[in-house]
């Protein structure tokens, strides 16, 4: 059997790269429109080291699921088409 300790280390051979699509403009609650990291994750990014970094791209994929879901849902409530496509760039539908 593997030893799993062995296999984590040898994970840590390649840097993390940042999850930047260069489109950096904040949202109503402060997080990027395109990567989903808060300001401070963004600014501290090179500083924290990659046990943080996983963490803060697991939240990034949460928050742009979250937000996925809730445009689904908006266009679901308006009677829209599930095939139409929405723009991650408008702004998040106001809660009811």
């Amino acid at each position: 059997m593997k030893d799993p300790k062995a296999q984590s280390q040898q994970l840590e051979f390649f840097e993390i790269p940042s999850p930047c699509v260069g489109v950096c403009e904040s949202g109503p609650r402060g997080f990027c429109k395109g990567c989903y990291r808060s300001r401070d994750e963004r600014l501290y990014w090179l500083k924290v080291d990659d046990a943080t970094k996983r963490k803060i791209i697991s939240a990034c994929v949460r928050r742009k699921k979250a937000v996925m879901a809730k445009l689904r849902k908006a266009q679901e409530l308006k009677g829209e088409g599930a095939t139409e496509q929405f723009s991650l760039f408008d702004e998040p539908p106001e809660r009811s």
